[in-house]
């Protein structure tokens, strides 16, 4: 048995999530699962590094699956791109040592969350921003943000309130890109927690808009709450762009 890394990037638009689920087939565990099965005709568990939410986008998720394939890395991605909806494509093959985990080896994620800002409607970018009706103070979002940098509980953070594990996280840095239309937060960390960057997004928005100060967001954390942060930031605009499997560095490229 091989084991072998893909990239995937895929449009979350018209799917349940990542994870398979007992009650729907229309994930994207799922399908890859079924194309990987009609290629070597066995059965193939597939691992993903996040299991994004429903309707959560992806240019960056990685995954692992063993099977036995006799042919070349290169020839299997064919196989498998030539078999894959047009909302999902496999960007590059790798084989890994046996142990190797996409989820388990990671080190660090990316994660990018879209705000479109402008007055005029995002008609191409719809699915893929959340739109914010009012003027955002962006220096007293950068404000705010600065508060989350480092290890911190991020449980008020946290949509599964019966979290049992440590909910304890290191955000290595959260970055502003802007331009005329659009605001794109950049969120560098060891790991997430479930909705964790929708909810910190949703809280950056609120501030931005007015309606909390910066200097809130440590009584938030110590709150170890969710009642305590702001709303959640809807899936469509969330991206998980890359995934690192080497030491934290810093930057884009890290």
């Amino acid at each position: 048995m091989k084991n072998y890394k893909i990239v995937l990037a895929y449009d979350g638009t018209r799917y349940n999530g990542w994870q398979k689920q007992g009650n729907t087939e229309n994930t994207i565990q799922e399908k890859l699962e079924r194309i990987l099965k009609d290629i070597s005709g066995q059965e193939t568990e597939v691992f993903g590094s996040g299991r994004t939410d429903m309707g959560t986008h992806a240019t960056g998720q990685v995954m692992n699956f063993h099977m036995n394939w006799k042919g070349s890395a290169e020839s299997l991605l064919d196989a498998f791109n030539a078999r894959l909806p047009e909302d999902i494509a496999g960007l590059s093959i790798e084989e890994k040592e046996p142990r190797f985990h996409s989820r388990l080896s990671a080190k660090a994620k990316h994660y990018s969350y879209s705000i479109w800002k402008s007055k005029k409607a995002p008609v191409f970018e719809r699915k893929y921003v959340f739109r914010c009706e009012e003027e955002l103070d962006i220096m007293a979002m950068k404000q705010a943000a600065s508060a989350f940098i480092g290890e911190h509980d991020f449980k008020s953070f946290c949509a599964n309130k019966r979290m049992k594990k440590s909910t304890v996280r290191t955000i290595y840095d959260i970055v502003f890109e802007e331009t005329e239309d659009k605001l794109v937060l950049h969120f560098y960390g060891n790991g997430f927690l479930y909705q964790m960057v929708r909810i910190l997004t949703g809280t950056l928005i609120e501030v931005g808009e007015g309606k909390r100060k910066a200097s809130e967001m440590e009584n938030i954390l110590r709150a170890e709450s969710r009642e305590a942060a702001g709303f959640t930031a809807p899936s469509r605009g969330l991206f998980l762009r890359e995934v690192y499997y080497e030491s934290w560095k810093g930057g884009a490229d890290a």
